[in-house]
């Protein structure tokens, strides 16, 4: 079997604090971050470049949305596949084509665009979940499955630079894939950011900033309020999930955090968290919903800005940056299209429409950067392998 066996790129120290730290101000998490809490210390050829805790340097990331990392023939992962269910094994099956057809070709011309926006002020590669397609049926080739698309990843776009990657529910799916993927990629995250990482929810900082990685397959409101009491004072909070916080129209209306994905849906608990989010001004990354989609929205006396995020290059034209709807009124606005694709009733976007001040949804798909400075936080999209920015999107 593959084994993954890059060597550790970062160093990472955390301590787990209790719920006191809630009052904890900026000057207190710079304090902590100095002394090593929650410190990300970047090594290799960016060494000299380290960001520390207090200092403005501007910084980026690569960012890939969904990837589905798969291959042709299908029987190199899913030979032994099988669902007794006819209607989604027709699914399934009809998206290993899919997959196969598209990294034949499209996905890896994705990843070599997304190399070449890497540069000397780079931190990290990020990916937003369902890094594979999953469907394996065993265990092993699942596992093979992940490293296979690790090692693509980090030998196409990374580099001497760490891969930090979030669970999507792809990642999960199979015979026995979820305790695989519990067993094998913290592990992976360890090495990568030189820390113990022992959760798929887990959190570390950039400089003033603090990233918090979490698993909206199982999410663990617990260690979600820890990790943000953790972080009081960060300059800017990043929460990193595969689902989105805000429902998404052209999607199953169902997926996105404490909406009952898998589990009966959790109202109160998602009306505390987009609470907690606002009041940190949150800006939120996902993925899952295989659009480049853009929410600004205001309310519980703060600010969440969601930015969804595509790598799945399904078809030729989706290398091209086409806006379905923009403008802050057509969130929340279904076409009889999107009711074909599931999409939810009025009444589930209706509590978040008064909030959203700008909204934007495409069909592209292709590579991201974010860029940080003490003046902006920005996205730029390059649509399929296109070299020029498609869009930028101005999230702070």
């Amino acid at each position: 079997m593959a084994r993954y066996g890059q060597k550790t790129h970062c160093t990472h120290a955390r301590t787990d604090h209790t719920a006191q730290s809630t009052a904890m101000n900026r000057r207190d998490f710079l304090a902590l971050s100095a002394a090593g809490v929650a410190q990300m210390t970047l090594l290799g050829r960016i060494a000299a470049k380290t960001q520390t805790p207090g200092t403005q340097t501007d910084y980026n990331i690569v960012i890939l949305g969904d990837t589905h990392y798969d291959t042709e023939p299908a029987d190199v992962y899913h030979a032994k596949y099988v669902d007794p269910n006819e209607s989604s094994n027709r699914l399934h099956r009809a998206e290993f084509v899919r997959n196969g057809e598209m990294w034949r070709s499209r996905c890896p011309k994705l990843l070599k665009r997304a190399a070449k926006l890497v540069d000397d002020k780079t931190r990290f590669v990020l990916q937003l979940g369902d890094l594979v397609q999953g469907d394996c049926g065993d265990p092993e080739i699942h596992e093979t499955m992940l490293t296979d698309a690790i090692r693509l990843i980090k030998q196409s776009v990374c580099g001497s630079l760490p891969f930090v990657t979030v669970v999507g529910n792809h990642d999960i799916r199979g015979t026995k894939a979820k305790e695989c993927y519990h067993r094998f990629m913290p592990p992976v995250m360890s090495r990568e950011l030189g820390t113990s990482v022992t959760d798929t929810s887990f959190r570390f900082t950039m400089g003033d900033d603090v990233f918090i990685v979490i698993d909206f397959n199982d999410p663990d409101a617990a260690l979600f309020d820890r990790m943000l009491d953790d972080s009081q004072g960060a300059r800017h909070t990043f929460i990193v999930s595969h689902g989105t916080l805000f429902p998404a129209v052209n999607a199953y209306p169902c997926w996105y955090l404490y909406g009952g994905q898998k589990k009966p849906a959790n109202p109160e608990l998602h009306k505390h968290f987009v609470a907690r989010f606002a009041q940190r001004n949150t800006i939120y990354l996902c993925g899952h919903t295989h659009l480049t989609e853009f929410l600004d929205w205001q309310g519980e006396g703060g600010r969440i800005t969601q930015m969804t995020m595509n790598s799945v290059w399904a078809k030729k034209e989706y290398g091209n940056y086409r806006i379905l709807r923009e403008g802050a009124g057509q969130y929340g606005l279904i076409s009889d299209s999107e009711k074909a694709r599931k999409a939810g009733t009025p009444e589930l976007y209706a509590p978040f429409q008064p909030g959203v001040r700008q909204y934007s949804v495409s069909p592209a798909a292709g590579s991201y950067k974010l860029s940080v400075s003490p003046t902006s936080v920005t996205v730029d999209f390059h649509a399929g392998c296109a070299k020029q920015v498609s869009h930028r999107f101005v999230l702070r």
